[in-house]
C-alpha cells in the first residue's frame, strides 16, 4: 500500500513556552480526532512529530492514524532550523518508502513547518542541500505562527509561505481545521485521482494569509530559458541554452512563433554554484514550449534532458539502470506521455 506521510516540524523553542505550545499540542490532538472520521485518510495517511529547539528529535515515527496517540510536545533552547531540516531530510531517506522496479513507493510527503522565530543556527548549506535534493519530492508548508518571523528565511525552501496573523485560541483553532481539511483534500486525491499534487484547503486572510515572498518577485531573462543538468557519468553540471522565438528568419518557414528553440549545451564547472541563485527563483518553463533536446555534453549520453524523480536533469543513456549525480537514487528512463513544467534558472 502506499502512503502519504504526513510530519508535523514544530519549533519547541523557548518562545513557544505558554499558549502557544498549548495550542498547537491540543491542534494535534483535534487534527487526529477528525482525520479518523475520514475513510480516505484512514486508507493512506500516515503521521510522524518532529520537534526542534537548539537540537531535533523524533517524538513519533510514521505510524498509521489508528495506532497514532499525540506525544507530549517539550520545550527546548534555542531555534536551530538548519539542523531540524538536516533532520527531517535524514528522517525521509529512511523512512519514505521509494519506488523501486516492483513496486511504487509512497506518495509525495507532506511537511507542515511551524516556527515563531528567526533561525538561531547557521542554515545555509541545510537549505541548500534541500532545495538540491528533496525540495521537488516533498510539499513543504511553511507556516509564521504570529509576526515576529523574517518570513523571507522559509521563503528560501518553499514557494508555500504562511503567516498566522494572530496566536489567540480561537485563531489556532481555525488554523488546525485548515490543516485538517488540507490533509482530507491531499488524501482524496491520492486516493481517487491517484496523484499526490499538494491541494490545500481555500485560505481565509481572516486568520491565515500566504507570503509573497521576494523569491517570487525575482525577474527572470525572458529572452532566454536555461535549465541546468548534471552528467550522470562524471557528475559535471553543464547547461541548455534555449533562445526565445521570434517568429521571423529561419525558423518562420516552420510556423515557429511561439516558445525557444534549443541553442546549444554546453559544460560549466562547480564554481557556477558559488555565484548562482537558481534555488530562489521558482520559476518553470513547460516543456511544450521548447524545440529540441540536446546530448549530454560531458560524456555525449543520448538523452542529456531527462528529469529524475527529485526534479532535477541528468543525461541518460543506454544503460539497464541509471543513477542521479543530484539525489542518488537509481532508476530505469522510460519515455513519459504529456508535458511538465521544469524549474529554469534566472538566465
Amino acid at each position: 500500500m502506499r502512503r502519504l506521510p504526513i510530519y508535523f516540524l514544530i519549533d519547541v523553542s523557548e518562545s513557544m513556552v505558554g499558549d502557544p505550545i498549548d495550542q498547537v499540542q491540543d491542534g494535534i490532538a483535534t487534527i487526529i480526532k477528525e482525520l479518523r472520521t475520514d475513510p480516505y485518510a484512514l486508507e493512506t495517511v500516515y503521521v510522524s512529530i518532529i520537534v526542534f529547539a537548539g537540537r531535533a528529535k523524533k517524538l513519533t515515527p510514521l505510524v498509521e492514524l489508528y495506532n497514532f496517540y499525540p506525544p507530549k510536545i517539550p520545550i527546548g533552547g534555542g531555534t536551530s532550523l538548519g539542523t531540524a531540516m538536516n533532520f527531517l531530510m535524514d528522517d525521509i531517506d529512511t523512512s519514505i518508502n521509494k519506488t523501486t522496479m516492483e513496486a511504487k513507493g509512497d506518495w509525495k510527503p507532506i511537511i507542515f513547518l511551524f516556527t515563531d522565530g528567526n533561525p538561531t543556527d547557521k542554515y545555509d548549506n541545510a537549505f541548500d542541500k534541500w532545495n538540491s535534493k528533496y525540495r521537488q519530492s516533498a510539499n513543504l508548508i511553511a507556516i509564521s505562527l504570529g509576526q515576529n518571523m523574517d518570513t523571507n528565511i522559509l521563503g528560501k525552501i518553499t514557494d508555500n509561505v504562511l503567516q498566522l496573523k494572530n496566536t489567540d485560541a480561537e485563531s489556532f483553532r481555525s488554523f488546525f481545521k485548515w490543516i485538517t481539511a488540507s490533509i482530507k483534500t491531499s488524501s482524496v486525491g491520492v486516493n481517487e485521482l491517484n496523484s499526490d499534487e499538494l491541494k490545500l484547503a481555500p485560505i481565509t486572510d481572516d486568520f491565515l494569509s500566504k507570503i509573497e515572498e521576494e523569491m517570487n518577485q525575482l525577474t527572470i531573462d525572458e529572452n532566454f530559458a536555461v535549465m541546468l543538468g548534471k552528467c550522470q557519468k562524471t557528475a559535471r553540471p553543464y547547461l541548455m541554452k534555449y533562445l526565445r522565438n521570434a517568429g521571423s528568419g529561419h525558423y518562420s518557414e516552420y510556423g515557429i512563433n511561439q516558445g525557444y528553440h534549443l541553442v546549444g549545451s554546453y559544460p560549466i564547472d562547480n564554481s557556477y554554484f558559488d555565484l548562482a541563485d537558481i534555488y530562489q527563483t521558482g520559476k518553470t518553463v513547460n516543456t511544450s514550449e521548447l524545440t529540441g533536446f540536446p546530448t549530454c555534453p560531458c560524456c555525449g549520453n543520448q538523452y542529456g534532458f531527462s528529469v529524475c524523480r527529485c526534479g532535477n536533469i541528468m543525461c541518460v543513456g543506454d544503460e539497464e539502470m541509471s543513477k542521479c549525480p543530484w539525489c542518488g537514487s537509481q532508476a530505469k528512463f522510460g519515455f513519459a506521455e504529456g508535458n511538465s513544467d521544469i524549474t529554469r534558472t534566472r538566465g
